[in-house]
């Protein structure tokens, strides 16, 4: 229970030694949950938080008692009837944000953490609510408050002609900013792949190998393995986490010229996949002639943006020197990193893991750790970005102060959606909060 009449309402139904209301915060205390006929209906635990020391900043009282959904039930219903209210979903939550224990982008990632399913999601949830991403936020802020003080300043003492704002350095400030804001919205593109997965493109001809390439990926016979060309007619896609990070593994048709309709739609729809993928494996036969795989490779469309790792698929065929030698070759040639591999053998394939898992720590390093990933965030430093041209369009422009306050407010109110810095309309919080598991 969270709220001022947490402790008289405990009070009301619990027996201990002492009254709840006149013991210290952050204590523990043994005793009986009683109705009002005096019978008991469990011996429990009560901590105890008084405000302002609590998660919600209210007095706090959490209840541990056992199991049974019976004991539980009636214990809330006590509450209840001394005058409790079952929380909303986000409820704790949003009263934490609403008292000033966490700003919204904090709160917004308790969320975050609760829905986190490995150890890259709860890394970005955990360091958004430390508030590290906030910091930024708000020293953008503050930065652009105090230029905003002095051009009002200069709005009080309009018909003197005076500047207290220094153009030169608030142009400067600005373009500052705005490298910032860019740097975040840029992250969300990572951000997103990093929560929802890291789509990653099998692709390459029929028969070399990319369906068994996935069964040993997700260690299950997850695709049908044939000798036969043009096996798989459309993709197939899975998940799997490698030391926390998730990726999103699609195996896609065999790529070649064909006259089977189906397969030309599965081929289609591989394009497709390929355009999407953020990594690409491009699987060869290293009994092919090296110089072939060369030319196939570049006839890929694959766009800069994309990561490619070029994987020659059964080494076990050749000989150690002769596989090595070959790896180095294409490397060398398409400047690429390539990786000889047996997938029916399982050999590599720890390799291969080991290099993904090299891709997404080198594309977290470029944003140092802050990497935006709610969808409200990124529409409202957009919006920033938009406001911030616009200032520096009119500081080029010689504007006056007054119509440059305006930019810059309009800039203060979209960086203080993120954190709640500026009043937010109660639908919007509803929205945010209603999103919450109950209790939290």
């Amino acid at each position: 229970m969270s709220g001022d009449q947490a402790f008289d309402i405990i009070d009301s139904i619990f027996e201990g030694k002492k009254k709840i209301a006149d013991v210290k915060s952050h204590t523990i205390h043994f005793g009986k949950i009683i109705n009002e006929q005096k019978e008991i209906i469990d011996e429990v635990v009560v901590s105890i938080y008084k405000n302002p020391h609590s998660y919600t900043g209210e007095d706090v009282v959490e209840i541990s008692c056992h199991g049974s959904k019976f004991i539980i039930q009636k214990i809330m219903e006590l509450c209840q009837q001394k005058g409790a209210q079952s929380a909303k979903p986000g409820e704790f939550t949003q009263r934490a944000f609403l008292n000033g224990k966490l700003d919204l982008s904090q709160a917004e990632s308790v969320a975050d953490i609760i829905a986190a399913e490995n150890k890259v999601q709860h890394e970005m949830a955990f360091n958004q609510m430390r508030g590290g991403y906030s910091a930024i936020i708000e020293g953008l802020r503050n930065e652009l408050i105090e230029f905003a003080a002095l051009i009002e300043l200069e709005l009080d003492f309009s018909e003197e002609d005076v500047e207290f704002a220094d153009r030169e350095k608030f142009s400067l400030l600005i373009e500052k900013i705005k490298k910032t804001v860019i740097h975040l919205i840029q992250s969300f593109e990572l951000g997103n792949v990093l929560k929802h997965g890291i789509p990653v493109a099998i692709v390459g001809e029929p028969n070399v190998g990319k369906s068994t390439l996935l069964n040993a990926l997700l260690n299950e016979e997850k695709a049908i393995v044939s000798d036969i060309a043009g096996t798989t007619r459309d993709f197939i896609e899975d998940t799997l986490i490698i030391d926390g990070v998730q990726f999103r593994f699609i195996d896609t048709a065999g790529i070649r010229e064909t006259e089977d309709k189906l397969e030309a739609i599965g081929i289609e729809r591989s394009y497709q996949k390929l355009k999407s993928a953020k990594i690409v494996l491009y699987l060869a036969d290293i009994q092919k002639e090296y110089k072939e795989i060369v030319e196939d490779f570049k006839l890929l469309a694959i766009h800069d943006e994309q990561k490619i790792i070029i994987l020659l698929n059964k080494f076990d065929k050749v000989s150690s020197c002769n596989a090595f030698e070959i790896e180095e070759a294409i490397e060398t040639l398409t400047h690429k990193k390539t990786i000889t591999i047996s997938a029916a053998e399982n050999k590599n394939i720890d390799r291969l893991q080991t290099e993904l898992l090299k891709i997404v720590h080198n594309e977290k390093m470029n944003f140092d750790g802050i990497i935006v990933t709610n969808a409200r965030h990124i529409n409202a430093l957009k919006d920033t970005l938009i406001h911030l041209n616009q200032i520096e369009q009119g500081l080029n422009q010689h504007i006056s102060g007054d119509f440059l306050s305006i930019d810059i407010r309009m800039a203060l109110q979209s960086l203080g959606e993120i954190t709640g810095t500026v009043e937010l309309d109660r639908d919007i919080l509803g929205t945010i909060f209603g999103k919450f598991c109950i209790g939290k």
